[in-house]
């Protein structure tokens, strides 16, 4: 806490204290005082009930609490009580909450690997971070903590559980969960690790169809995005279609968010924020540095999807860039700002919300999707021993000289046999790889027949 707030407040608590309650019981004599501060009051300054009230509690703890507490103490949780009773992500951040919010944007952390705020005095999982802990354990978004270690949640705030979470690498630790669909609570045993996040990471599932997962925004998100582009570019075959996977990421920094954006459209604005004060007003827009990737693309979201991966989904969808694919997103559409008190704490403060392009508010409304694909479990149903024409003794041959085989026109077995397991253990990706095969077939189809027109065009001149 600042000097000049310490000795401001400690003064006018000194006061607070000293002035008999009846300040202003004479109604006749004090009429005049009592109108100036419920002027005062309605302008915004500070109502002297409320602070008197504010005093008589703080003295009261110090006086008659079972066990006696630091004056120190006392302010910070009356700090982290103002900032708590405004929304669920406005903070008190003391010394260890505030390493812990620079280590996640650089990404690299201690603990389970898991994202999550309070609902209804419990611990909810926004999301597990990929390739952590808490992912490896099976934890999912909306599970609620009600206890760690065996003691309950209820009563405590966010950051007292989340210390609780804490812990040295290789240190166990158990959680009880309560899910949907699932009657009784269960326990869930981990291993502490130091969280080391990569934010983006690639493949190519099928020749010409690329995958890129972005597990949270870090200051390195862009960059890393462009090696990854680059790679699957430079790949044997040409990048015919891209799934961008947005599930699951809780969020990060605005400014990476941004530059995701830019990779792939020219112009325009990509996002833009109102507040209160006048900073609180930005607008984002593309920067047209170097052509947009136009790689034809499916972005997947879900309710794990917060924050900065909204604001992707959403520019990319009111750019008409990429098709939405998944459920609806977590609806987390407000600007967080730390200010710091010292070198050692800070608070973080909602001071905004974000918009998309087309002037959408996200917050409490979320991402809905193009289609909605909901996570399923799917079976593959064989048929067993297909016979074709090609297979009937004394079967016509095909005209064109080529011999007749029926092996020859089915789907290769290892593309089947991979479309397969994808369809059975991610479903909502393996929707996304489909709609993008039909977008190039279409593409393709668009192509040679402008060509045709144009050649035809040609040869009637």
């Amino acid at each position: 806490m600042p000097d000049m707030f310490r000795h401001t407040f400690s003064a006018l608590l000194v006061l607070l204290l000293a002035t008999p309650t009846p300040l202003l019981a004479d109604k006749n004599k004090n009429t005049d005082q009592a109108e100036q501060l419920a002027d005062a009051s309605s302008q915004g300054q500070l109502p002297l009930q409320a602070l008197r009230n504010f005093a008589d509690v703080f003295n009261q703890i110090r006086l008659s609490y079972v066990e006696e507490v630091d004056d120190k103490t006392l302010l910070e949780n009356a700090i982290r009580g103002m900032l708590s009773g405004l929304d669920p992500h406005s903070d008190y951040l003391d010394a260890s909450s505030f390493e812990d919010l620079q280590n996640h944007t650089t990404g690299e952390f201690g603990g389970l690997g898991i994202e999550v705020g309070m609902e209804n005095g419990f611990i909810k999982v926004i999301t597990p971070i990929d390739d952590t802990p808490a992912e490896r354990a099976g934890i999912q978004p909306g599970d609620l903590i009600i206890q760690i270690d065996n003691k309950p949640i209820k009563g405590m705030n966010l950051q007292e559980a989340v210390t609780l979470m804490r812990g040295p690498a290789g240190s166990k630790i158990v959680l009880t969960i309560l899910r949907n669909g699932i009657n009784a609570p269960f326990e869930v045993k981990l291993k502490r690790d130091v969280i080391t996040v990569a934010s983006v990471r690639g493949e190519m599932l099928q020749p010409g169809y690329g995958y890129i997962r972005i597990s949270q925004f870090q200051s390195r998100t862009g960059q890393d995005l462009k090696k990854e582009l680059a790679t699957l570019n430079a790949g044997r075959t040409p990048l015919k279609g891209l799934i961008l996977d947005l599930r699951n990421n809780p969020g990060g920094l605005l400014q990476a968010s941004v530059q995701v954006v830019d990779e792939f459209i020219n112009d325009g604005l990509i996002v833009y924020t109102e507040g209160r004060l006048p900073n609180a007003y930005s607008r984002f827009m593309a920067s047209a540095k170097a052509p947009a990737d136009d790689t034809p693309m499916v972005v997947l979201i879900n309710g794990g999807s917060a924050s900065a991966s909204e604001i992707v989904a959403g520019a990319l969808q009111d750019h008409q860039r990429a098709l939405i694919v998944g459920t609806q997103s977590f609806g987390k559409g407000s600007v967080q700002t730390v200010l710091p008190l010292s070198e050692e704490s800070a608070i973080k403060l909602t001071t905004a919300r974000y918009y998309t392009p087309s002037g959408r508010s996200i917050q409490a409304q979320g991402i809905i999707p193009d289609i909605v694909v909901e996570k399923a479990r799917i079976e593959t149903l064989t048929a067993g021993i297909q016979v074709t024409e090609a297979d009937l003794a004394g079967h016509l041959g095909r005209g064109d000289g080529a011999e007749s085989d029926s092996n020859s026109r089915k789907q290769d077995k290892k593309d089947k046999n991979d479309s397969n397991e994808l369809a059975a253990n991610d479903n909502q990706l393996y929707e996304a790889l489909n709609l993008l095969k039909g977008l190039h077939i279409m593409s393709s189809a668009k192509k040679a027949l402008a060509k045709a027109n144009s050649e035809a065009e040609t040869a009637t001149k």
